[in-house]
């Protein structure tokens, strides 16, 4: 049976003032794909429709560019491309060395500079969106499998700290939307399960791809809430806890969203 709901104490702080929403409660976690329109539904299947793999393409040609005085290029450690299968479903891992989690985007600059000795990337510059959507493509349609256990375990609860939140002018948390109201309208936009299982993702409102931490930055901003770095503490332990939430959904990298 449907329902409807008003969302007004957040609105009302926008000075958006009450939402009209209704929806079908999901009884089962869903990816933002279920909640896509058709269209980006089919933008998303079709590799030659999907924007995303111009990035993709950068990161195929990246993968056998020799860079760095170490000489060498990912090529040159991993062979093809294919040795990369399954690998970015566990991420992010604890590193003994770091003494904290590493997010795929860490773990590709510390073999630049360490392995390639090479310069580090960008977090949103194009090839380093491109290699962690070349490489998260590997394992497209695989589950997720993040561990928790050990050493990750406080980084876990830190991130579901953070989810748990309330902060910002909105004084709202993650699971605000996220749990509390997947499937619900908020004016034109679905709020979804915030799962991160297609980043890199292309945005249709970005028009170019970006980083699930990007995306953090935007929700903090949303709800009144000052954002952290890219590549943060705060925003790796929170990828760690989405992740972990998102274990055994599969991989979707390179999404499409709105």
């Amino acid at each position: 049976m449907k329902y409807t709901k008003y969302i007004t104490s957040a609105a009302g702080l926008l000075g958006l003032g009450a939402i009209l929403v209704a929806c079908t409660p999901a009884p089962t976690m869903k990816t933002g794909y279920d909640y896509a329109i058709p269209e980006t539904q089919a933008m998303q299947d079709d590799d030659f429709s999907n924007p995303a793999f111009v990035w993709v393409d950068i990161g195929e040609e990246q993968w056998s560019t020799v860079d760095g005085e170490a000489g060498k290029s990912c090529e040159s450690c991993h062979g093809d491309a294919s040795s990369m299968k399954g690998i970015s479903t566990s991420y992010p891992k604890y590193s003994a060395e770091d003494g904290k989690m590493r997010t795929l985007q860490h773990q590709i600059n510390y073999e630049r500079t360490e392995r390639m000795k090479a310069k580090a990337w960008k977090w949103e510059g194009d090839e380093m969106l491109g290699m962690a959507s070349f490489i998260k493509n590997q394992s497209k349609g695989m589950p997720l499998n993040v561990s928790i256990e050990g050493e990750a375990a406080p980084f876990y609860e830190a991130g579901k700290a953070f989810y748990m939140q309330r902060r910002g002018g909105l004084d709202m948390s993650c699971k605000n939307c996220h749990m509390d109201y997947p499937g619900v309208k908020i004016r034109a936009n679905v709020l979804t399960n915030g799962l991160p299982n297609g980043f890199p993702t292309y945005r249709l409102k970005w028009q170019k791809i970006g980083s699930l931490h990007r995306r953090f930055r935007g929700c903090n901003s949303n709800i009144r809430a000052t954002p952290y770095k890219q590549g943060s503490d705060e925003y790796t332990n929170l990828e760690l806890f989405l992740t972990h939430r998102a274990n055994g959904v599969a991989v979707e990298t390179p999404a499409v969203r709105n």
